[in-house]
């Protein structure tokens, strides 16, 4: 595991940069939330995090996710489902999680509505657009974004928050911030329509202040953080 003092300045610079590329871009201080993305570390590695700043975890596996869980019950952790959803799964993150990044059917819209704890809040929702059009990647074309945000919308046990993607990698900024702009139209719309939505999550670590220089206003970062990922599942 990535020793906790590494991480927290991993942390510390990520936020210097962050903070950088909104005053860069004019946008607000603080305007952007940096989610720590978790998968195949060590709970340990999250606790550390934890006590760096980060509040808002992303977590991709389930089994592994609520293992975790069940060990960090003593700190205040805002989790993130940003992995794929099965109709055998929905229950687990309907109970279990804070937020869904990964939202592209309506079935699983409303099984996650009709599997929400009456005692929590509303499942914080983001739909994932393949913004690229790839045919092996999860999510809708921007011409669907209305039709499954309407339903989202109108079931009380989801709130929806924005719009998630994951572009195909690019390494040339102007490149990437193309195709970020284009997933910005797409929420600029949505706002039209939805004035309530406020979550533009987009940008990784290869990418995330092109991302934050079109509007993103979460950023999912793991390999900045927690170093180069372990072959197996570390809990």
């Amino acid at each position: 595991m990535t020793p906790p003092a590494s991480i927290n300045s991993n942390i510390a610079e990520l936020s210097r940069r962050i903070r950088l590329a909104e005053q860069e871009n004019g946008r607000e201080a603080n305007s952007v939330t940096l989610m720590a993305v978790s998968k195949t570390r060590p709970a340990a590695a999250i606790r550390a995090s934890v006590a760096a700043g980060i509040s808002h975890i992303g977590e991709n596996y389930l089994q592994e996710a609520l293992h975790k869980q069940d060990l960090l019950q003593d700190l205040n952790i805002t989790w993130h489902c940003i992995g794929p959803v099965q109709s055998n799964k929905s229950r687990t993150v309907a109970e279990q999680f804070d937020w869904l990044h990964t939202l592209d059917r309506e079935k699983i819209a409303r099984r996650l509505n009709e599997q929400r704890p009456a005692h929590r809040p509303p499942l914080n929702v983001c739909l994932q657009v393949n913004i690229d059009e790839e045919p092996q990647k999860a999510g809708i074309v921007a011409a669907d974004i209305p039709a499954l945000a309407a339903t989202v919308a109108s079931l009380p046990g989801l709130r929806l928050r924005g719009l998630m993607a994951i572009p195909a990698a690019r390494s040339n900024p102007a490149e990437q911030r193309q195709v970020f702009a284009r997933l910005r139209h797409c929420f600029e719309s949505l706002q039209a329509q939805h004035p309530e939505v406020d979550t533009l999550s987009m940008g990784m670590s290869r990418d995330f202040e092109a991302a934050i220089a079109e509007g993103a206003t979460l950023v999912r970062i793991g390999t900045e953080i927690f170093g180069p990922r372990d072959p197996a599942p570390g809990v």
